[in-house]
């Protein structure tokens, strides 16, 4: 049996209109997301392989495998639940997401700022990647990131609760070349809902990182 397997939308291609077309969402999940998940499950197969016959000569590029492919599938999981037709907007304590919204004030001085920075990150990517926010444990903060790849200018045992993909694959047929436009416009369709219970989630993991002594 694989290990993964690839989630279900959490609704329909057409969902996400006008901001996302129906055919890119088909294209994104059915394709793209399918193949990170085969990707990764392909790779934890040739590692027990490799495990087997003691034969270590391709260690390198498995384990760089295994680490695109699972963060692909990772990301893309949370991407989905990230957005909703009925969403957008600003994280407002009248909508139950007021611990959320407290601690985007906190971590970047406003809302304005961090919802800029965020924008700035995920639209000047390099080629492929993302833009994050993400929950910092040693801090006990949020923190944006600027995500090569899928998997590359992470820091280490942060959580992502709201991203952004910015890889052409993701908007490149309604778009065009123009990612700014697409980013600017992902705003319309955050689900806050599922960004505050990935933040009061990833809270509970407090002092999991370094532990005392």
């Amino acid at each position: 049996m694989a290990t993964y397997t690839l989630p279900e939308l959490p609704y329909d291609y057409a969902a996400l209109e006008p901001v996302i077309n129906p055919q890119i969402i088909e294209l994104h999940h059915d394709k793209h997301h399918a193949a990170y998940v085969k990707g990764a499950n392909d790779t934890l197969e040739q590692l027990e392989e490799a495990r087997d016959k003691e034969a270590w000569g391709a260690i390198n590029g498995l384990q760089k495998n295994l680490a695109f492919h699972l963060s692909g599938h990772i990301l893309h999981s949370i991407y989905w639940h990230n957005m909703t037709g009925d969403g957008g907007g600003e994280p407002l304590a009248a909508d139950g997401v007021g611990d959320l919204a407290d601690a985007i004030t906190e971590s970047f001085g406003s809302y304005a700022g961090f919802k800029s920075q965020l924008t700035k990150a995920a639209a000047t990517t390099q080629g492929s990647g993302w833009g994050v926010l993400a929950y910092e444990p040693v801090s006990g903060k949020l923190i944006v990131e600027q995500v090569y790849d899928h998997q590359g200018n992470v820091g280490q045992g942060s959580v992502p609760i709201l991203v952004f993909d910015a890889w052409e694959h993701a908007f490149y047929l309604q778009y065009k070349n123009q990612k700014v436009d697409f980013i600017e416009a992902m705003w319309r369709v955050v689900n806050w809902q599922d960004v505050a219970k990935r933040y009061a989630a990833a809270k509970e993991r407090v002092n999991v990182l370094l532990l005392a002594p």
